[in-house]
């Protein structure tokens, strides 16, 4: 009702299975996913999700607990939010997700792409004006946050980023973001390019190799 009220259009499952199969029927801009479903939870249904698709994922959960928050964004989740839900968080929540989905990266000041905006790094390769990555010469697809978050560590290569830098540049956090979101992201990134290109800086953020 709240989601409707501000203009969007809203189909409901009130089961996890049912969910998936309006999923697989229709075309979604994004999924609002609880954890606690019946049939099929949250999280086994976000898992679904993510081997066909890579459409942006919010899940909800009536617990803040680390196990919650951490099985949800290794599940494939872009972001998390907490019951009760305060309606203006929710929104903006949703409006970051879905801008970050169709966004067209600006030039980023002190990078120095090729004139095609194309990146070589070993395996991987990045275009950055066609939003295309390559690995081994093979498309690879990454969800929105995978994709920004990539863009920002190869438009600095080489340079340390703050966990909390990367929560306001891919995330729009700002102070109070939870770095957990952070480093679930990397860990996923790290698993589809490859571990050796993203270095950890303990205690401080990651280091793009070049």
């Amino acid at each position: 009702m709240v989601l409707e009220r501000y203009g969007y259009r809203v189909s409901t499952a009130s089961d996890g299975l049912t969910g998936l199969e309006m999923f697989r029927e229709g075309q979604h801009d994004l999924l609002l996913l609880d954890i606690m479903l019946p049939h099929l939870d949250g999280i086994g249904l976000c898992r679904r999700i993510r081997e066909t698709s890579q459409a942006p994922i919010l899940m909800m959960s009536a617990r803040g607990a680390s196990l919650d928050v951490v099985a949800g964004l290794e599940a494939g989740a872009d972001d998390y939010i907490v019951k009760p839900v305060d309606t203006t968080v929710l929104l903006a929540r949703i409006r970051t997700l879905l801008r970050r989905a169709t966004f067209t990266r600006p030039p980023t000041a002190g990078s120095r792409p090729a004139d095609d905006g194309l990146l070589a790094f070993r395996d991987l390769s990045v275009d950055t004006r066609g939003l295309e990555v390559r690995v081994e010469g093979r498309p690879l697809a990454l969800t929105p946050t995978e994709l920004r978050l990539l863009l920002e560590f190869v438009a600095a290569p080489g340079i340390a980023l703050q966990r909390q830098t990367l929560l306001r540049k891919v995330w729009d956090y700002g102070w109070d973001g939870d770095s957990r979101v952070v480093d679930l992201a990397v860990q996923r990134l790290r698993k589809k390019i490859g571990a050796g290109h993203i270095e950890t800086v303990r205690g401080f953020g990651y280091k793009f190799r070049r």
